[in-house]
């Protein structure tokens, strides 16, 4: 159903800057005033492989122009997320734009190299918190005005889970704040499913999700392109209910991943109304099949204009693409639940 640019990728890695000289990928995307801003993730070629956020804009949402030739988002200094910030999604509230992001507190050197889900590990103590003795993935959330300077304002989730894919809301449901992660700690008897899946936090305050419960959205389908799922880009209001893009993960085949989508009941999103029959996003060209990830497609953005839904994703974990289609044309094909 999404319609892929003929000019994808619509950004690529860039030898001029050495901080994005091997990858720039999974990027947030934020329409507003007639400007699409662009937050993507880069890296160059060092062995750490430290990952940072640059900045693009557009007026057509096809055409991006670099905003910087430096980061504008890079990790701490001897903070939390010193090692890596990568993956972010973009929300707005008041006149601040909300980035939820992942973060490790060390580089994770060139995975692709590396066993499936390794990283590099520090050398450290037999008391060292796990969060630094396995340099954990998790997220954290920022807030700029303008794109270019921001105020961390810390980790929203547990430090001894692997939590990434964190997602929020764009608007209070219900007089709070609705947050979707996925914590691949959450797998087993104690959980119900077999797989990494989508969860959902309520809260009263965009900082305070620790303590609050889990509510289990989504989970795989066994020998599915769908086994293992995470969400993929900030909801969106429509006139019908909440539309939210998540990929899935074959365990067999070639490991690809693709995407899906959903809806969801506007007032209360833990009541999926339909979704789509099948995946409306799949790796097929060299952009998605040739990189540091073979065969991926990964949203992070997405907005509406008009009535086009413009959809931002990672390719191959090196390109960013972008794919849109009539938002009305995509909704009459979901099938309800």
């Amino acid at each position: 159903m999404l319609t892929k640019f003929r000019g994808n990728p619509i950004l690529s890695p860039n030898d001029e800057n050495e901080w994005e000289s091997l990858v720039t990928c999974n990027p947030g995307v934020y329409f507003d005033k007639g400007v699409f801003y662009m937050l993507y993730r880069a890296a160059g070629d060092d062995a750490e492989h430290v990952i940072r956020l640059g900045l693009a804009t557009s007026t057509d949402g096809f055409r991006f122009k670099r905003a910087s030739d430096k980061p504008v988002f890079e990790p701490g200094t001897d903070n939390f997320d010193s090692g890596c910030v990568e993956d972010p999604r973009i929300v707005k509230f008041d006149d601040d734009y909300y980035v939820t992001y992942a973060y490790r507190p060390f580089p994770p050197g060139q995975y692709w190299r590396f066993g499936h889900d390794e990283v590099r590990l520090p050398a450290c103590g037999p008391n060292a918190p796990a969060a630094v003795a396995r340099n954990l993935g998790n997220s954290a959330l920022a807030v700029t005005t303008d794109f270019r300077s921001f105020r961390r304002l810390g980790r929203i989730t547990s430090p001894v889970l692997d939590d990434r894919d964190v997602i929020l809301f764009p608007e209070k449901i219900g007089g709070r704040y609705v947050m979707l992660h996925r914590p691949k700690e959450y797998v087993g008897e104690p959980y119900g499913v077999k797989y990494p899946s989508i969860w959902l936090k309520f809260s009263g305050d965009l900082l305070n999700w620790e303590k609050k419960e889990s509510h289990l959205l989504l989970t795989g389908r066994e020998g599915t392109w769908e086994e293992k799922i995470g969400g993929s880009t900030p909801p969106l209001r429509t006139d019908r209910g909440w539309l939210l893009i998540y990929h899935g993960v074959e365990h067999g085949g070639r490991g690809f991943y693709r995407v899906g989508a959903l809806l969801l009941d506007l007032e209360n999103p833990l009541r999926i109304i339909a979704r789509s029959p099948g995946f409306i996003l799949e790796p097929e060209h060299d952009y998605e099949l040739e990189g540091y990830y073979r065969g991926c497609v990964f949203p992070t953005g997405n907005v509406i204009v008009d009535d086009t839904l413009f959809v931002y994703y990672g390719g191959a974990d090196k390109y960013v693409g972008v794919a849109t289609c009539n938002l009305r044309e995509l909704l009459d094909s979901f099938v309800k639940v």
